[in-house]
């Protein structure tokens, strides 16, 4: 544990970062119950996971709407950690619960459900990100900020956190794909390394190597955002601070 008086470590502006992802998980929710909701609720509490499960891959209507049911608030958090304030949130995470329709035939239990969901979330937004980057910009205006209404007076403390989301999102907009991946995966969804490397198809000492250098670039970056830079430091690297 190494500890740098008056500059923010990865970890402590990941904290700050994760405040905001359960309400845009749950704005994202909003949108995505209206596309797969049934006309009565549909009751999952009784039924085991990998019952539902099976039903939904026999293709069983009633049993994948349970299934979405269990899974649409992690694939909502997911997809916001991984994008921020996107306007095209709810957009994409319709696209996974889509996308996990199609496929679901093919799920052949190799890994945990869980694990399967993941890759197919991270594919989803990475397929969004390398399409938005495609599309021509017409305009130099920030993108919305879906956590914050300009139109409400906020308190300091709370524009304080709302803006330490922002910056690390601008943060993590400036890792290279592979690399924000991995340290959102393992920093802010607190997955294991060796399943992350289920969930991106490498070696688990790539993950390692990709997550090490994550960390190193989202600390050298810090000093950019002077929100952050006043959080306590924390650098506590697993492993011994090596890949």
């Amino acid at each position: 544990m190494l500890e740098r008086p008056g500059e923010a470590s990865s970890g402590e502006a990941a904290k700050a970062y994760t405040a905001g992802a359960e309400a845009a998980a749950a704005a994202a929710r909003t949108t995505t119950t209206k596309t797969f909701a049934v006309a009565s609720p549909v009751s999952v509490a009784p039924v085991q996971d990998d019952a539902v499960l099976s039903e939904a891959i026999r293709g069983n209507t009633a049993a994948f709407r349970a299934l979405y049911a269990r899974h649409r608030a992690d694939v909502a958090r997911l997809v916001y950690r991984m994008l921020g304030a996107s306007a095209d949130l709810d957009d994409v995470v319709q696209e996974v619960f889509f996308q996990v329709y199609r496929s679901l035939k093919d799920f052949r239990g190799q890994s945990k459900f869980s694990t399967w969901l993941h890759r197919v979330t991270v594919n989803v937004v990475l397929m969004h990100r390398r399409a938005a980057r495609s599309r021509p910009m017409l305009t130099d205006e920030a993108p919305p900020d879906l956590s914050a209404d300009p139109r409400v007076a906020l308190p300091d403390e709370d524009a304080a956190r709302r803006e330490r989301v922002r910056a690390f999102q601008r943060l993590l907009e400036r890792l290279p794909d592979k690399k924000r991946v991995v340290f959102v995966l393992h920093e802010l969804e607190g997955i294991a390394p060796a399943e992350i490397a289920k969930i991106v198809d490498a070696p688990v000492l790539t993950v390692r190597t990709r997550l090490f250098y994550a960390r190193r670039e989202i600390e050298a970056m810090l000093a950019d955002e002077p929100s952050l830079a006043g959080l306590k430091s924390t650098v506590d690297l697993e492993d011994g601070g090596d890949p």
